[in-house]
Order: C-alpha cells, then sequence, then structure tokens
C-alpha cells in the first residue's frame, strides 16, 4: 500500500472511513493520521490511504454546518 503525502498541518480533509467526515490535518500518531472537526473538538485517527484533500465545496458547507451549529448555542 503506498502511503500519499504528508498534507500540511491545518489542511482541510476528507476521511473518506468515516462518512466522509471532513477534519482539519493534525499530525501523524504512529500509522495514522490524526484529523480534527474543523473549529475544534475530539480528534480521531485515520487511515491515510483513504483520506484526500477536501474541495472548495466540502469546505465551504463544513464551514456553514460550523456556523449553524454555533448560532444555535452547540458547543465546538
Amino acid at each position: 500500500m503506498v502511503t500519499p503525502s504528508l498534507p500540511r498541518l491545518g489542511a482541510v480533509v476528507v476521511d473518506a472511513g468515516v462518512q466522509g467526515r471532513i477534519g482539519e490535518f493534525r499530525g501523524v500518531s504512529g500509522p495514522y493520521w490524526s484529523l480534527r472537526p474543523l473549529g475544534g473538538g475530539r480528534e480521531w485517527e485515520a487511515e491515510p490511504a483513504i483520506v484526500r484533500p477536501a474541495t472548495p465545496e466540502e469546505r465551504m458547507r463544513a464551514g456553514v454546518a460550523r456556523d449553524n451549529a454555533r448560532s444555535r448555542g452547540a458547543r465546538l
């Protein structure tokens, strides 16, 4: 299996293994990449082979969802 090149710290990526969950690249944890939800939250580990850069549309959708949750008073 070929490991993709490391994204820059803070890059917005999609974890295809978690229903397309969008997160921010935070670093490497053993054989996994550490990702965190946009705007903060609990990190999760992802298989590097199934992580890809987020499209502009995906980044915008994630940002709108975060802003909507914040406007409802959700803790992020």
